[in-house]
């Protein structure tokens, strides 16, 4: 396997998690989200993903993409299925939780959207920042509160890590960059330190990647 990879991409961090908890051995090729006007926009990446965006992942020439997409993919064709719960309420449960991160406060904070504050509409960087604090604070004060649930253990759903955890630690990280008050959310600051140290989300840290600066 072969997976397009930014170090710092919420979305690539989530599939290296993912591969991680499955077990699976891979290749990272590292695409720089800024060098050279962004390597995700040249000819060469997007004849692979023609999104232009990171991560994709090259299974024997099949390229699949789309963060959430490649890891139901990863649980449905290697070995048993360990990141959604086996009953259909717990598997809804962790799409929703996992979805509300991907779906809502992630597309609002990543890259191009920040690039075009910046760029086009000309947004100081002290507005811009705190944008992105808002829209976290914002979908974390739901999460936070979403996560007060029984299903919720040491992870988010019980106490293995699995869809919602690859999605949930990535973004946290994000938010410590920005300077974003976790003590607000105790729930989710408790569940990434657990995730944090397991040993699949140490080797997909952001900080242990070949192409990290």
């Amino acid at each position: 396997m072969e997976l397009y990879s930014y170090f710092r991409s919420s979305a690539a961090y989530r599939v290296r998690i993912a591969l991680g908890l499955k077990g699976l051995d891979y290749h990272v090729i590292p695409v720089h989200l800024l060098r050279h006007g962004g390597e995700q926009l040249g000819d060469a990446y997007l004849s692979r993903n023609p999104e232009g965006l990171v991560p994709a992942l090259d299974e024997g020439g099949r390229i699949l993409t789309q963060s959430l997409a490649i890891m139901e993919y990863l649980d449905e064709t290697h070995g048993p299925a360990t990141l959604l719960p086996a009953d259909a309420l717990g598997r809804a449960r962790v799409r929703a939780l996992a979805l509300h991160v991907a779906c809502d406060i992630h597309p609002l904070n990543n890259l191009r959207v920040l690039r075009w504050l910046s760029r086009e509409l000309k947004v100081e960087q002290s507005a811009r920042d705190d944008w992105y604090r808002h829209w976290v604070e914002l979908g974390f004060q739901s999460l936070e509160a979403q996560l007060q649930s029984p299903g919720t253990g040491l992870c988010c759903h019980g106490d293995a890590p699995g869809l919602a955890d690859c999605c949930l630690v990535p973004q946290v990280y994000n938010a410590r960059r920005y300077d974003v008050d976790l003590s607000a959310f105790p729930t989710i600051a408790r569940i990434a330190a657990h995730c944090e140290s397991l040993p699949a989300f140490l080797a997909a840290h952001p900080g242990a990647q070949p192409d990290a600066e």
